[in-house]
């Protein structure tokens, strides 16, 4: 599932384009896509007829553009998701009614008034489109379905300090509690690995038994792996993980930890280690990072 620094890549390419532009046409081709929108894909598709989009959100790794009088087009990518500029079959063909032809994957297409095409394709439908009211949480306009969810490392406002003190109330797997979107948002499997073995701590240590200096750093660490992720395109694994234009980035060249079974540490040259966590597996250095007394 792509994290945080896939996500904003998406955003910012999106902002860069879409921002001022207004919806002409929209086609839904596959209804699992907005099954997330209750009222359906024909309200949907009237709702975003003639929309303007005045920007673009995210949180964690939920992504939004937002429209006029407070609402808010969510996009969730969920495993396989990509909003790609122009049409997936050839982005760089003819507009109007053309481009919203269905080709493979094609779940909902959108024509703006400058003919660029914003193409939702998703191959394992998992992810979608919904229209939502935005709300206001802690003095910032979040859609009303991510309002639980908590800030993330690169946000201006993420209260290191607070996310310290919640964690270490939580008497259970530091890793765990990374994971847990309402404690802390953005960091996914990929750079909680990252961050723990930029820490030398072991994801199975309680987070109830870690100073506050080491919660802290773990949270630094977090958000200087995401910014190094982010500035080389995200960590594509395959090529469903792409920005706009269907580029994949390459920070899996980078990573430390995760992936890297059987390979020597990057620090200490002791050989990597994989373990099943949470129906996901957990890399880690058995020297670096050893694993807390039963």
């Amino acid at each position: 599932m792509p994290e945080l620094p896939e996500v904003e890549v998406v955003r910012r390419g999106l902002e860069a384009y879409v921002t001022g532009r207004t919806i002409t046409a929209v086609r839904v081709h596959h209804p699992r896509a907005v099954r997330r929108h209750e009222a359906g894909p024909a309200d949907l598709t009237a709702r975003l007829l003639d929309s303007t989009i005045t920007g673009t959100g995210r949180r964690g790794k939920f992504l939004w553009l937002t429209l006029g009088e407070g609402e808010a087009l969510v996009v969730h990518l969920g495993m396989s998701g990509q909003m790609l500029l122009g049409h997936p079959a050839g982005r760089s063909g003819a507009t109007g009614e053309s481009t919203l032809s269905k080709p493979e994957h094609l779940r909902i297409a959108a024509l703006l008034d400058d003919g660029t095409t914003v193409s939702f394709v998703d191959q394992r439908t998992f992810g979608g489109w919904m229209l939502s009211d935005l709300v206001t949480v802690d003095g910032t306009e979040v859609p009303e379905p991510v309002a639980h969810i908590g800030r993330d490392p690169l946000d201006p406002l993420f209260d290191r300090a607070a996310v310290v003190k919640v964690l270490r109330g939580k008497h259970s797997e530091i890793k765990r509690q990374l994971l847990d979107q309402t404690v802390v948002s953005g960091i996914g499997n990929i750079y909680a690995d990252e961050s723990l073995w930029r820490s030398k701590v072991n994801g199975a240590r309680l987070a109830s038994t870690l100073s506050k200096p080491t919660l802290g750093a773990i949270l630094d660490h977090a958000g200087d792996v995401m910014r190094d992720a982010l500035d080389q395109g995200g960590t594509s694994f395959d090529s469903m993980y792409v920005n706009v234009n269907g580029e994949s980035g390459y920070f899996e060249r980078s990573l430390d930890a995760y992936g890297r079974e059987g390979e020597p540490c990057g620090r200490c040259g002791a050989v990597m280690r994989r373990e099943k966590f949470m129906n996901r597996s957990s890399y880690y250095c058995p020297k670096c990072q050893p694993r807390p007394r039963r």
